[in-house]
């Protein structure tokens, strides 16, 4: 299991082969055992495979291709609709129409996604992560018809893989892990902690490619800009104030 997980790629390229319904089940079941507040379950998996609403939930994700190609595309949401339903059946009185009530139903959304994501690379399976799914909340909302209570967090595209990629960087641990007390980074720890990354053959051509001359600037100018982030916020902000999640 931890060589499987020291090995995770993001596959965005499948094999034209459907995922059995038994294999579905199967990491459905195992990404359902993960860890939950409460035991309260606060989420829901919408699985599409029908071509259709596939093609349908493509433009919310920005078109990226495997959206299309993959054989499973799993929506993850956050879900007090049902818990919710639950207690006013019986006789109490529900408290989760609240910001942290959101955050609690997502992190409970998130961590079935990494089971998810784990099970099916156990059985050889290739995932990738689409963080796309909060930008265009309020659309995948529509056309998966989801209720009062219900946020999508997260989408998961699965299939056989039918590409072998380079396995992505990271950052070395010393740059994550903090003993006891957070250490702030001096100039000369950052510097050290992201040249890794910068060296890299990929990340300097990219840098070339958009133009700019560090791969920071890459990230604040071409692909997380300060007014995307705050328009997708701010579009958020009101999918959580229509789904019931912002009464203080």
């Amino acid at each position: 299991m931890i060589e499987q997980l020291l090995s995770h790629k993001t596959i965005r390229k499948y094999k034209s082969l459907p995922v059995p319904d038994e294999t579905t089940d199967k990491i459905l079941r195992a990404g359902c055992r993960a860890s939950t507040t409460g035991n309260m379950q606060l989420y829901s998996i919408i699985v599409t495979r029908d071509e259709a609403n596939k093609k349908r939930l493509a433009p919310l994700h920005f078109n990226q291709p495997m959206v299309v190609n993959a054989p499973l595309v799993l929506t993850f949401c956050a879900d007090f609709n049902r818990f919710n339903k639950w207690c006013v059946q019986n006789n109490a009185s529900p408290g989760y129409d609240n910001f942290l009530s959101f955050v609690t139903a997502a992190i409970d959304a998130m961590l079935v996604a990494q089971n998810v994501t784990i099970a099916a690379e156990s059985l050889g399976l290739g995932v990738c992560y689409l963080g796309t799914t909060t930008y265009l909340a309020a659309q995948i909302i529509e056309i998966l018809r989801l209720p009062n209570g219900v946020v999508p967090v997260t989408t998961l595209t699965i299939g056989w893989p039918d590409e072998d990629p380079e396995q992505p960087d990271r950052l070395p641990l010393d740059a994550i892990v903090h003993h006891e007390s957070y250490k702030d980074y001096t100039e000369s720890d950052i510097t050290g902690a992201y040249l890794e990354k910068e060296v890299r053959p990929d990340n300097k051509k990219f840098v070339v490619e958009n133009n700019k001359k560090t791969l920071a600037q890459v990230f604040t100018d071409i692909r997380y800009t300060g007014n995307d982030n705050r328009t997708f916020s701010n579009s958020l902000l009101e999918v959580l104030k229509q789904q019931g999640f912002m009464n203080q």
